[in-house]
């Protein structure tokens, strides 16, 4: 299956008010997402995965074990996480938290504040490239975790409820090297908590 670039869900201005900006969209995802997309197509032409899905291909070429993935899994993998990415935000800023989101945040974090505070910490001690997560994990239950480069919950058989890019081409333009700034700012005004909600 070829990887096509999706478009902005809004757009590439929607969120400058709120602390994304104009230039940050058009460089993440019209040169970054796309660069994605155009060596993923050709790293998998003529293999195996040509005619897979984007999540097998990604479950079947993550190594555990790997210090630096392939590329078919690294174009496929960041592909998929910027697929997420995009909708995991809201035109305008964030949208209001659904009852079931925030009692499920505070049965497992103990307060929605307490959950903002560890999925920062997570994004701020990643080190290097990478992205933070909440997920829930293979028993049900929701977790806070980071990864390193383009790994993502799917190599886990975990499901992504919320994930942040904290490679610095996320972030630099807006708020150059001040990561945690820029993940408190996407928590507080950049997530749609109903996409959030409804990955549940």
């Amino acid at each position: 299956m070829a990887f096509e670039l999706p478009d902005l869900p809004y757009a590439h201005d929607a969120l400058a008010e709120f602390g994304m900006s104009k230039e940050t969209l058009e460089y993440h995802h019209d040169i970054h997402h796309k660069a994605y997309v155009d060596n993923g197509n050709k790293a998998i032409a003529g293999t195996e995965w040509e005619n897979k899905s984007v999540e097998e291909i990604i479950k079947g070429t993550y190594d555990a074990n790997a210090v630096a993935q392939n590329g078919i899994f690294n174009n496929a993998s960041q592909f998929w996480n910027h697929n997420q990415f995009w909708e995991m935000m809201a035109p305008g800023g964030a949208k209001s938290m659904p009852s079931e989101l925030e009692k499920a945040l505070t049965d497992s974090f103990g307060s929605v504040d307490k959950f903002k505070e560890e999925f920062s910490a997570a994004g701020a001690g990643q080190f290097g490239s990478g992205w933070a997560w909440l997920v829930k994990d293979t028993d049900g239950g929701l977790k806070v975790t980071k990864t390193e480069n383009g790994v993502n919950p799917l190599c886990f058989g975990q499901t992504a409820l919320l994930g942040c890019d904290v490679w610095e081409h996320s972030y630099y333009i807006d708020f150059r090297n001040k990561r945690p700034a820029y993940l408190t700012n996407f928590l507080d005004n950049l997530v749609n908590w109903e996409n959030v909600a409804s990955r549940m």
